[in-house]
């Protein structure tokens, strides 16, 4: 006895190989290319494979008779007792061609190779997907009663198995599994698609909303889900039973979920909030069709529907999965397993190993290369303020993962020495001398970088000046907004502008622009301080809505205390918990990477919550904050008046000891 396969090297096909190992017989494994065969290498290393036990054939799944060579069919020939087709392409987003070419000629090319290798049974691998959208109980017997074929997926399912039907001319069997997904016992996928697609919207709800709070959603149709290691178990076990030829099987559950209960089942396994009370969808079907379709193709709403869904990793056909209309009839299956023990088991029961399997590997936040070194490669990054601070550890945090950078500064020797340093740890320095409080400077900055340079893929606005003095002290010291002002805001906002044209053009960018927690709590004596950040702040949420759609992102960093050039002569902040640079460039490496909307700190937030909604215990709080504790020395005073001033005081050493290891 022997086995021939194609999609051998896939999920469903490496699960099989391993119950067919536990059999007597050769095993022949059709790869394409070196990639195939490095897999199938790996897997008889990982399970130690006596040798002589699998055999690579060459061959293309897109080739007549599979592209065996005339050695192969004479070697073969009458050897085969059970030829499996696996082979065949399950990504919804996959064009209608290569579909086409995989799943329907690529099924005819097996069906011919079988007839020429004389195989004792073709085994074809289907999918409930080929019924369609039937609307009903859908049995192992039918196949011209499927309905709703327009999507690729569907319908290349259905026809490849109309070849199998139609053009087999040695005996076959077919098999429909469900949703596939990992294995029960250790959850081990190697995709994401089916219910995985709705892991990343679990997680998000999850990061907003404690597990015990109550959720209302929806409920669908029934999403019939199966384990990878009961299929194969169930495929091996039919595949080898007498008197079973020319039938369909559905590996399928006998007793699925609804779309809601499934939702349900995987939030509890991953500690997210359940919904408590589920809509049918059922109840939007007195929408008529043409309304529905009318009001789905305005442009802010397709746009606002493709922005969400591709944030979430959810191709748009699968939300058709969640009002799933076909109920799938397995009696004939169930009958073909008797005795053997072998049955679907309960979701409910491996659900938690589905979960925690993805979110440790195949979460897309954490699967892939997601380092910062691969998130750079290739890009120029723009770093203003780059001479000293937080500026001066983000290059060298870059630096070390091989970035091209561009440093802007005021002082060019500090800039020299940043440039060294950066060099000295592998990355490429250009620097620039910018006085970023005048436009006409940033003018001929922008100009000279795009001219040299041709874009500008990450600006990390970080320059900046900051002003500790209450506004008593400042009634006739309007310059100190107006300074402030011009360098935190203005020219931030000059450079963003002339940058934000090439960065479309370009096909994307990120602008990443260091703020402060002072936003987030309304910190008193930094009135000056707070207003340009804060205006900051805003520009960038409009201009996140506005570029949106053509791949350029924002980031706010509400960095907290940074000890900082900066802060150095406020002596009473050797008392307060602060960031070093490094912690802050560890910030801002987390922005590149992630690019998500706002980095801040728990105690940020939760100021920000307080203000919202205690605004008067907000305030009383931070008044008390005020009177604690007494302005910086006005620099006119001199060093002498500077270094009188206290570093702590009792209420100052109670409040480090009360937020130890808080970021102020």
């Amino acid at each position: 006895m022997a086995y021939f396969l194609t999609g051998g090297t896939g999920f469903l096909g490496r699960n099989l190989i391993t119950r067919l190992l536990k059999r007597e017989g050769e095993i022949y494994v059709l790869c394409h290319d070196q990639i195939a065969r490095d897999a199938l290498t790996a897997y008889q290393e990982e399970h130690n494979v006596p040798e002589g036990r699998l055999t690579v054939i060459q061959g293309n799944l897109t080739e007549e008779c599979l592209g065996l060579t005339e050695s192969d069919i004479a070697t073969l020939r009458g050897k085969i007792s059970h030829f499996f087709h696996l082979a065949a392409i399950y990504d919804l987003k996959a064009t209608a061609e290569i579909q086409e070419a995989v799943n329907i000629a690529g099924t005819q090319n097996a069906v011919d190779a079988a007839a020429a290798l004389e195989a004792g049974c073709l085994h074809h691998i289907s999918s409930i997907a080929s019924a369609g959208l039937y609307e009903g109980h859908f049995r192992e017997d039918m196949f011209e009663e499927a309905e709703h074929l327009e999507h690729p997926y569907f319908s290349t399912k259905h026809l490849s198995e109309k070849v199998v039907r139609e053009k087999c001319t040695v005996p076959f069997r077919i098999y429909r599994p469900g949703m596939v997904v990992g294995d029960s016992k250790t959850g081990i996928a190697d995709r994401v698609d089916g219910p995985y697609y709705f892991f990343k919207l679990i997680q998000r709800i999850r990061e907003v909303l404690p597990a015990w709070v109550p959720t209302i959603g929806l409920e669908g149709g029934f999403l019939n889900i199966v384990p990878v290691d009961y299929v194969t178990d169930a495929l091996d076990h039919i595949a080898h039973k007498d008197g079973l030829d020319s039938n369909c099987f559905h590996l399928t559950d006998p007793k699925p979920y609804r779309s809601g209960e499934v939702l349900n089942i995987f939030a509890e396994a991953g500690h997210a909030p359940r919904m408590a009370v589920r809509f049918d969808t059922k109840l939007f079907s007195f929408i008529p069709n043409q309304v529905r379709n009318a009001i789905l193709s305005l442009p802010t709403v397709k746009q606002i529907a493709d922005v969400t869904l591709k944030d979430l990793g959810i191709p748009s056909s699968a939300l058709q999965f969640f009002s799933y209309p076909t109920e799938f009839d397995c009696r004939e299956t169930q009958k073909a397993l008797k005795g053997s023990g072998i049955e679907c088991p309960r979701l409910t029961s491996y659900a938690p190993a589905i979960w925690d399997y993805w979110e440790r590997t195949l979460d897309p936040q954490i699967s892939g290369d997601r380092s910062l070194n691969a998130r750079i490669k290739d890009k120029i990054i723009l770093i203003t303020g780059a001479s000293s601070g937080i500026g001066q550890a983000t290059a060298y945090k870059l630096a070390e993962n091989n970035a091209e950078l561009i440093l802007v500064a005021r002082d060019e020797e500090k800039l020299a020495n940043t440039k060294l340093e950066v060099e000295k740890r592998g990355g490429i320095a250009h620097t620039y001398q910018c006085d970023l409080s005048n436009i006409e400077d940033i003018e001929k900055l922008s100009a000279e970088v795009l001219e040299n340079h041709g874009k500008v893929d990450i600006l990390i606005n970080n320059a900046g000046r900051s002003i500790r003095r209450s506004i008593a002290n400042s009634i006739d010291r309007f310059h100190d907004f107006q300074r402030t002002m011009q360098l935190n805001y203005f020219g931030a906002l000059k450079l963003t502008l002339n940058l934000l044209p090439s960065m479309e053009e370009n096909g994307g960018g990120h602008v990443i622009n260091i703020s402060s927690i002072g936003v987030l709590t309304n910190a008193p004596r930094f009135s000056a301080y707070v207003a340009s950040k804060a205006a900051l702040d805003a520009f960038t949420r409009c201009a996140a809505s506005e570029y949106s759609d053509v791949n350029v992102n924002f980031t706010t960093i509400n960095m907290p205390l940074v000890k900082t050039p900066m802060i150095a002569p406020t002596k009473i902040y050797q008392s307060v918990p602060t960031l070093t640079p490094d912690e802050a460039a560890d910030m801002v490496a987390t922005a590149i990477i992630d690019k998500p909307k706002r980095i801040a700190t728990n105690l940020g937030i939760f100021g920000q919550l307080v203000h919202a909604l205690f605004p008067k215990l907000a305030e009383i709080i931070m008044n008390s904050s005020f009177r604690m504790f007494p302005d910086s020395k006005e620099s006119e005073q001199g060093k002498e008046a500077r270094s009188k001033e206290k570093a702590s005081s009792a209420e100052l050493i109670a409040l480090s000891a009360l937020l130890k290891g808080v970021h102020l």
